[in-house]
């Protein structure tokens, strides 16, 4: 059965509410502790969890901004989200579902933008990246976190086709130069970039999306049949697990 986009994206996401809330990959990081640092810094009035997902990124924005508002496609993983920020105390957070490229907030709405891991389910990457800019006031701070595919034509092919065949909501995993040529599009100017590498179990991984058996044993086929050079840039181990690139944008 044919259904949109955002349709596709709730319906892989909105059942795994939990598990994204309680998934050490999206809890921890070092890129979660830089985006706080920046929040820290900026000490927001109202700050933005752009495509929030399990909300983690919320979490920390509330113990530096006055007001958080955690605004995601899934009402079911807003809920989550709510749930949890009232168990930790933090009465500061609260929730809106909508899409990123059409966001309910006034022009220049948050002093602080943040958007974690969301950018590569986006239907329109640019128009994601024009509302995160029309909600941030002038001399506002926004900072990005994904995952980047490697400039290298064929190990971007591999990146983008195992992500596809474990999430038919996965739209693309970016290249860093088009990360930095689409936030100039959108006006907004990059202050600093720094990179990750991040390790991929492949069965908690898979099981997070709950991948089809079928898809599953493509990615491993395909894995199995890499070549030399695009095995060892991802690290690929004998389970399927392996290790990706990140980026943290920060940009004004």
């Amino acid at each position: 059965m044919t259904q949109s986009h955002e349709a596709n994206v709730v319906q892989q996401f909105g059942p795994q509410a939990a598990a994204y809330v309680e998934s050490a990959v999206h809890a921890q990081g070092m890129d979660l502790d830089w985006i706080e640092e920046a929040a820290r810094a900026a000490q927001p009035r109202h700050a933005l969890d752009l495509g929030a997902g399990g909300g983690h990124v919320a979490y920390r924005l509330a113990k530096h901004a006055k007001a958080v508002v955690a605004c995601d496609l899934s009402d079911a993983m807003i809920g989550a989200v709510l749930e949890t920020a009232a168990a930790k105390g933090l009465s500061n957070v609260s929730g809106a579902v909508a899409g990123a490229e059409q966001l309910p907030f006034a022009d220049a709405a948050f002093d602080f933008v943040a958007c974690r891991f969301s950018a590569h389910h986006w239907r329109d990457f640019d128009a994601g990246l024009r509302e995160a800019r029309r909600v941030l006031s002038r001399g506002g701070t926004a900072v990005f976190a994904d995952v980047v595919a490697p400039e290298d034509p064929a190990m971007d092919m591999h990146l983008q086709t195992v992500e596809l065949l474990r999430d038919p909501s996965h739209v693309r995993d970016y290249r860093p130069s088009e990360w930095l040529a689409a936030l100039g599009r959108a006006g907004l100017q990059v202050t600093r970039a720094r990179t990750l590498r991040l390790r991929m179990d492949f069965p908690t991984w898979t099981a997070r999306m709950r991948t089809p058996e079928a898809h599953t044993a493509a990615v491993r086929s395909l894995q199995t049949q890499a070549s030399l050079q695009i095995a060892g840039y991802f690290g690929l181990e004998a389970d399927g697990s392996f290790t990706l690139d990140t980026i943290v944008i920060e940009a004004r």
